[in-house]
């Protein structure tokens, strides 16, 4: 097992950031990291997700939501080949502070792959993680 976890400050209110999240065709328009999202944001329900971190050519994916809780929690649990070699538990919450709302995105990655990746996984991943956080915060505090 590998997590994976970045967080940012932003001065918006929780409703602004989570309609930028909600808003799947914009992705392409602000979102350096997840490229492109679609289907229905509702626990069971599966997405098509498009993936790109810094110096690759993107991945494409089919997770299940696991929890969209408005204002609060968006995630979702993929595999990568088979479920049981590469999976990935992946999450965006929000959380109300003084001043705006602190955005916590992460990941807990397992699988039998896992340790291959591991590199990989603390460099360009994380990096995409950081870049889209830093441009949610652009989108959230000048909209």
């Amino acid at each position: 097992m590998h997590r994976l976890e970045t967080s940012i400050d932003i001065k918006a209110s929780a409703g602004r950031v989570w309609s930028l999240l909600m808003d799947f065709p914009a992705y392409p328009l602000w979102n350096p990291f997840v490229r492109a999202i679609e289907g229905v944001p509702a626990a069971g329900e599966s997405l098509k997700v498009v993936i790109q971190s810094p110096g690759s050519s993107g991945m494409r994916f089919r997770p299940e939501v696991l929890a969209c809780e408005p204002k609060r929690e968006f995630r979702w649990k993929g595999s990568f080949w088979m479920p049981g070699f590469f999976d990935g538990e992946h999450y965006f919450r929000i959380e109300p502070k003084s001043g705006g709302v602190l955005f916590a995105h992460g990941e807990t990655f397992s699988g039998l792959l896992v340790p291959l990746f591991r590199r990989s996984l603390d460099g360009a991943t994380r990096r995409g993680f950081i870049l889209m956080n830093e441009a949610l915060k652009r989108e959230a505090e000048t909209g």
